[in-house]
């Protein structure tokens, strides 16, 4: 397999109606494999949530993260991803979150550390232009002078690597608090107010809508790389669909790493 650049491919953009958090978990994986066979060009996500979430990455325990009762007060729905990495807190008119699905010759020879850099570079350069100084903290963060911006997470699945990030625009700090169990504990001894600085959201640095952060976003993309408009097929919708009222709700895969 040779190494490819990212002009080397005809990248598309879905970016369609919210979804229930279920069904995004299972549009990652479909997506990836459909990327991996061929049967999809290299595709840029951009989600839009339907409900608020706790997504906790692939190895994580349920119990250590979440506090089960706290997400059902908040009816706040938990699920599971196929990738790695931490916990991540959701609201919808608070969160942006994309994904990458991508052939793994794009990230061919390099580090973990290399790919996830690698892979959101055009992220760091959108973020520049709106005056904010970004930039990878390894592993997987990208932050700022103001704290931290967003989360990324990958998994490679047979020929395709799948690259997402979530970015805070905003932030319920306490409630985030009541039900993520790690920033309790990180946080406890601070309280609320260091939980906002920690995570300092796009919207009190850019002072832009959330919109116009994604617009600007998808646009720094495409001047890079190139972005043809796509949306889901149905094949792809249905397989989705079945996988998130099965695998993505089963209390067993949610709470497999109890």
């Amino acid at each position: 397999m040779t190494r490819t650049l990212w002009r080397d491919h005809d990248w598309h953009l879905i970016h369609v109606d919210p979804q229930p958090p279920a069904l995004h978990m299972a549009l990652d994986e479909v997506l990836t494999h459909e990327v991996g066979t061929g049967r999809r060009p290299p595709t840029l996500r951009i989600w839009e949530w339907g409900g608020s979430a706790v997504v906790i990455g692939r190895f994580q325990s349920l119990r250590n993260e979440v506090d089960a009762e706290a997400a059902r007060r908040h009816g706040i729905e938990v699920v599971r991803r196929v990738s790695g990495g931490g916990a991540m807190f959701i609201e919808p008119g608070n969160t942006i979150t994309y994904s990458i699905y991508a052939p793994l010759s794009l990230i061919k020879g390099m580090s973990f550390q290399e790919a996830y850099a690698w892979m959101d570079a055009w992220t760091l350069e959108a973020l520049g232009e709106l005056g904010i100084k970004a930039w990878y903290q390894p592993l997987n963060d990208i932050t700022s002078e103001g704290g931290k911006i967003a989360g990324a997470a990958q998994a490679h699945r047979g020929g395709a690597v799948l690259h997402h990030v979530t970015m805070a625009y905003d932030i319920d700090a306490a409630k985030m608090l009541d039900v993520l169990r790690i920033g309790r504990e990180k946080l406890s001894d601070k309280g609320t107010q260091s939980a906002a600085k920690r995570v300092d959201p796009l919207r009190s640095q850019t002072g832009l809508p959330r919109d116009a952060i994604i617009d600007h976003m998808i646009a720094t993309f495409r001047r890079l790389h190139g972005l043809a408009e796509d949306t889901l097929r149905p094949a792809e919708l249905e397989q989705a669909q079945a996988l998130a009222l099965g695998k993505f709700s089963d209390g067993a895969w949610t709470g497999e790493v109890a």
